[in-house]
């Protein structure tokens, strides 16, 4: 099934969409008609008009909805969820940089996102005192070169792709003066929540580059990923972009082996390779989005039945001190 749109929102910039953003429960309420109670909570609501467009109006437990929507239960304790589950600030070796794994190093390029994602696993991360800006490089490139082992670079955030192209593009043509350098991964959701935001700009210093370019988005269910944001997924690939795609399984929103069937299948409609299934990351305020990991290797034993191999995500979850993502035995 493709998603509900409205083609009318689609002429406005990327810009645009993120100054006219819904950031209140009130203006939610209105533009889906229905009733949502105001939460409060340190972590904001933030929804942009074209992921707005695709939620079903009227419906309360609309899973585009329910990724975005604070709820009273992110304020109640719940035993082994932290503001910290990755333990990422142990990793951290100077402004912007974490290094968790061997053979690629992750910049944290800014603390804003296009959308607020209830779920996130930086929703407590101390942006201000850890994203890179750019008087920090000069430790960047330091750091990369005391260790040959470092191929790839990921930028993350945050989204990476809130910053603007200029940016984008001396950063990318930083990286790969490091002649060890071959890989730039980026990691994003606004091609998703945003499809303007590949425009020419984003697509002039993408081809350019000479790095071997991976954008792995993140999308959860198949009515986010409407025409617009097919159309945003061929201009990647035009330019050569490899795309991957890494969803959460969250509850209520996609623990079900039709919905993560439908998605695995639209994802191949439009040449994007399904990567991870991610168990949640236990942060402090989305307890009542977890799936237990013996429903998730379940339901992932069904995929198989149900897709070609190379349709099945691997289910994985993310341990603090492990040396990779831990793949959960199905």
């Amino acid at each position: 099934m493709i998603p509900r749109t409205d083609s009318a929102l689609h002429d406005h910039s990327w810009q645009w969409h993120l100054q006219h953003s819904i950031k209140n429960a009130n203006d939610l309420a209105e533009a889906l008609g229905i009733h949502l109670d105001e939460v409060q909570t340190d972590f904001p609501l933030l929804v942009p008009l074209p992921y707005l467009n695709r939620i079903a109006k009227g419906d309360p437990m609309d899973p585009l909805l329910l990724q975005v929507l604070p709820r009273k239960a992110e304020n109640d304790p719940s035993i082994g969820f932290s503001k910290d589950p990755l333990m990422e600030l142990q990793h951290t070796q100077g402004p912007g940089i974490i290094h968790k794994y061997r053979g690629r190093l992750l910049i944290v390029t800014t603390g804003v996102c296009a959308v607020n994602c209830r779920y996130c696993f930086r929703r407590h991360f101390p942006y201000s005192e850890f994203q890179l800006s750019k008087k920090d490089w000069a430790s960047v490139k330091a750091y990369i070169d005391q260790d040959p082992s470092i191929h790839e670079v990921i930028l993350s955030g945050g989204d990476p792709l809130i910053m603007p192209d200029n940016r984008l593009g001396e950063l990318a043509e930083a990286i790969e003066s490091l002649t060890q350098i071959t890989n730039l991964r980026i990691h994003t959701r606004l091609p998703v929540v945003i499809p303007q935001r590949v425009n020419e700009e984003l697509l002039t210093w993408v081809r350019q580059t000479k790095l071997h370019l991976v954008f792995v988005i993140h999308a959860n269910h198949a009515y986010e990923l409407d025409t617009h944001v097919e159309a945003a997924i061929n201009h990647l690939r035009s330019a050569n972009v490899t795309i991957l795609n890494q969803s959460v399984l969250l509850k209520n929103v996609n623990d079900d082996v039709g919905t993560l069937t439908e998605l695995s299948w639209r994802l191949s409609q439009l040449g994007v390779m399904p990567y991870y299934l991610h168990l949640l990351d236990k942060v402090a305020g989305a307890a009542h989005y977890d799936v237990p990991d013996e429903i998730g290797a379940g339901l992932v034993r069904q995929m198989r039945g149900q897709l070609p191999g190379y349709l099945v995500p691997k289910l994985v979850r993310e341990i603090p001190g492990a040396d990779a993502k831990c793949e959960i035995k199905l």
